[in-house]
């Protein structure tokens, strides 16, 4: 019993010191791994994925991108210092590329490096789509969701060698690992990843509207999302996102309150949605 209280006391100190805050809502997050610690190695990880893949240059497509990532970093710097963050983003190191893959798919790194799959162009169909895709994907990187994910994981790990130190007999400790790493992935690992995709969809939606993009067309952007994907999803509760039309909904509903974030910063109006 006094060996467990010590591991509970030793969470509880480890988390409690490990915490950094969400400048987007305000809320403390899980910080584990620290962003001196995580940028460099995503900043070395990237670099080797760009080393092993085909990244396009000088296209209309890739200027587009760049063009693209550029505004919703402007974007981001200009709320940030407009709600109290300024210097946020001093560590951060933008990068934007696009790289020759048929996979519908984008992604940001811990510290702002970016890369768009070429498969993705023909679903977003014009610029204001890719504004909607850089936003979110920027967002996971502003809200440090990857450190999140990460810090999640070690506890998650760390409560797993816990329990089969505490757990003398075997019957019991089978059944704990069983449960355990069954119940803290659909209960706890799941529900936090869709948890970060809603809140990305949120941040970026506003970082879309704030950088001169139609925030209507993100819930346009998703209807062929579903159309490109055939329908073809897990349920919700057991996928790492929201469904699809669960985002379309939380979109819509946004669209209205990021055109009025965006009227703050001096946007009246937005570029013409035209395919590219």
């Amino acid at each position: 019993m006094k060996f467990k209280s010590s591991i509970i006391m030793t969470l509880t100190i480890v988390l409690f010191l490990s915490c950094s805050t969400n400048p987007f809502t305000g809320k403390q997050t899980l910080a584990l791994v620290p962003n001196s610690q995580l940028f460099p190695t995503s900043f070395s990880q990237y670099n080797q994925f760009l080393g092993e893949n085909k990244v396009i240059k000088g296209t209309t497509e890739a200027e587009m991108i760049t063009r693209v990532g550029q505004r919703i970093a402007v974007a981001a710097e200009r709320w940030l210092n407009a709600n109290g963050n300024q210097g946020y983003l001093k560590d951060y190191k933008w990068e934007y590329n696009l790289v020759d893959d048929n996979t519908i798919n984008a992604w940001c790194m811990p510290g702002g490096k970016i890369v768009f799959y070429t498969g993705i162009l023909p679903v977003a169909e014009n610029e204001a789509a890719i504004a909607a895709i850089m936003g979110h994907e920027v967002a996971h990187a502003l809200a440090n969701h990857g450190q999140q994910r990460m810090s999640a994981g070690l506890l998650q790990q760390g409560v797993a060698v816990a329990g089969n130190i505490a757990i003398k007999d075997e019957k019991s400790k089978n059944a704990f690992n069983q449960y355990y790493g069954v119940g803290t992935q659909v209960g706890v690992m799941l529900p936090f990843s869709r948890s970060h995709e809603t809140e990305a969809d949120r941040i970026g939606l506003y970082l879309t509207a704030i950088a001169g993009y139609n925030p209507d067309e993100a819930a346009n952007l998703w209807r062929r999302m579903g159309k490109a994907s055939g329908g073809q999803a897990p349920p919700e509760f057991l996928s790492t996102h929201p469904a699809n039309q669960t985002r379309i909904d939380n979109l819509t509903a946004l669209a209205p309150k990021a055109k009025a974030e965006a009227k703050k910063f001096g946007v009246q109006s937005f570029r013409p949605v035209t395919k590219f």
